[in-house]
């Protein structure tokens, strides 16, 4: 298929896609617009960036145009699920622009903002709901919305929600949900945690998968430097002033991370701005929004917003901080070279950050090529070995000699043989170990020295000391002297 006309779309559609400049459908639309078209089930597998949203929107619009009718007050027909307010807010505005002219109701609800509104706008009765999980559950419990009539159910990012949290919320809206429906799940990774959850969801589902799992866009030029932690402020500055950086998405791996980037970057004279989970939602659309219309040239943000910023024209991606779960890598990096156009992505790497760049080698399955520069480490490919670290290989574990009680000479120390048994003085220091002293015959036994009977006392009793004050013996549980004594005077 090498038209949007070849999909069986209907002409309200189509002249809003030929409006938004919508010519050629992606792999992911042309495998999954068919079937959906069709009310099969579906689990579509594709990286960030490849047009999913138009995927499971074309069709729902062609659904609804197809079926008008009024939804009940506090119902919805179609709901989808995202996990973050970018992200929702990004489906929504989708929704908009493709069903510009078809007619039917649509609202996205997110935590953050007051949710009388919602709950009043929901009273009347809504075709597309565009939700949070968190702020869906609250609608929920206040018997603002209902799910019992909904027609198509969409989880968009299901990965991301699952690294969220969002699994017991998922479970509890999806059991408020009628088994006649048709739902739709997209992600971009497919762990065995989303694998099991599709089992459970899905019926007869058809599997659309474009990209392989955990690959970078094929137009992004990807680099690494190696710095030290302190330098990376500067190096940020220094990297800015080039005149190609229009428009530089920044990564941080914290909240606080990412105030401290904004505020070294506006000291050094750069337009920056931070959004992250502790902005206000006011915050979080102005930055977006000056970032969008160029007026902020660096915006920092946290993986909150990897997966849910469809922005245009960013230039170059930049991984402050490289990130924990190697995925993560490849949702931020997609966000530049979008659209069909190039762009670039960035690394910092410290020396205690290696092992998280040998993870993403390993995930993307290429080796990220090393950038030199002057504020960077000289000579990476000779340190590498003494840090422990090689590049697309088995990290090496270089011990320290005093820890794990080893020797100085590299040859293991005698572990105690029973609890309670320690070392010699000679080998707590690394010395060479004392050879085991021989056996005494005794052909005695120990419990032996008496025979048993009335008095015999338990082999390995202490004996009382010869002269001198001997305590006073007491039955178990008895209470010492002093303390009877103090009892009395009490009384």
């Amino acid at each position: 298929m090498t038209h949007f006309t070849d999909l069986a779309l209907s002409q309200p559609l189509l002249k809003a896609l030929a409006q938004e400049g919508y010519e050629t459908p992606t792999p992911i639309q042309a495998q999954a617009i068919p079937p959906l078209l069709q009310g099969r089930d579906l689990l579509g597998i594709a990286q960030t960036g490849t047009g999913k949203t138009a995927a499971f929107a074309l069709p729902i619009l062609e659904h609804l145009a197809k079926n008008p009718q009024r939804p009940a007050r506090n119902q919805c027909r179609v709901l989808v699920l995202a996990p973050t307010r970018e992200l929702a807010t990004q489906i929504g505005d989708s929704f908009k622009a493709y069903g510009r002219f078809v007619k039917f109701s649509r609202l996205v609800v997110f935590g953050g903002v007051s949710i009388g509104k919602q709950m009043a706008v929901l009273n009347g009765g809504i075709d597309v709901v565009v939700a949070t999980p968190g702020r869906l559950r609250d609608l929920m419990e206040r018997k603002a919305l209902s799910l019992a009539q909904v027609e198509v159910l969409v989880l968009d990012e299901v990965d991301q929600m699952l690294d969220l949290g969002f699994i017991h919320d998922i479970r509890k809206i999806t059991a408020a949900l009628p088994k006649n429906r048709q739902s739709l799940f997209f992600s971009a990774t497919m762990p065995k945690e989303i694998a099991t959850l599709a089992d459970g969801l899905l019926r007869d589902p058809v599997k659309v998968q474009v990209a392989p799992v955990a690959t970078t866009a094929e137009r992004v030029n990807q680099s690494v430097i190696h710095v030290d932690q302190a330098m990376k402020p500067r190096l940020l500055a220094e990297l800015l002033k080039d005149n190609n950086m229009t428009r530089t998405l920044v990564f941080t791996r914290t909240k606080h991370g990412a105030d401290k980037v904004m505020k070294h970057l506006s000291r050094e004279g750069f337009t920056a701005a931070a959004i992250h989970g502790n902005k206000s939602q006011g915050n979080r659309e102005r930055a977006l929004a000056g970032f969008k219309q160029g007026k902020i040239l660096v915006l920092v943000a946290t993986d909150i917003a990897a997966r849910g910023l469809d922005i245009d024209q960013v230039s170059h991606v930049i991984n402050y901080d490289l990130p924990f779960v190697p995925e993560q890598y490849v949702h931020r990096i997609g966000r530049t070279a979008r659209a069909g156009a190039d762009g670039d992505a960035i690394a910092f790497c410290n020396p205690e950050e290696r092992a998280l760049l040998r993870d993403i080698e390993r995930t993307i399955r290429q080796s990220v090529p090393v950038r030199e520069h002057a504020l960077g480490l000289k000579n990476v490919a000779s340190l590498a070995p003494a840090h422990g670290w090689q590049p697309l290989g088995k990290e090496k574990k270089t011990v320290h000699p005093a820890r794990r009680g080893k020797p100085s000479d590299g040859r293991p120390a005698p572990k105690p043989h029973r609890k309670g048994q320690t070392r010699t003085e000679g080998q707590a220091r690394g010395d060479a170990p004392a050879a085991h002293a021989p056996r005494q015959p005794d052909h005695k036994p120990a419990h032996a020295a008496k025979p048993a009977g009335h008095g015999a006392k338990p082999a390995g009793h202490a004996p009382r000391k010869p002269g001198g004050h001997q305590p006073p013996r007491r039955k178990p549980g008895a209470r010492p002297s002093w303390m009877s004594e103090l009892s009395n005077r009490s009384h």
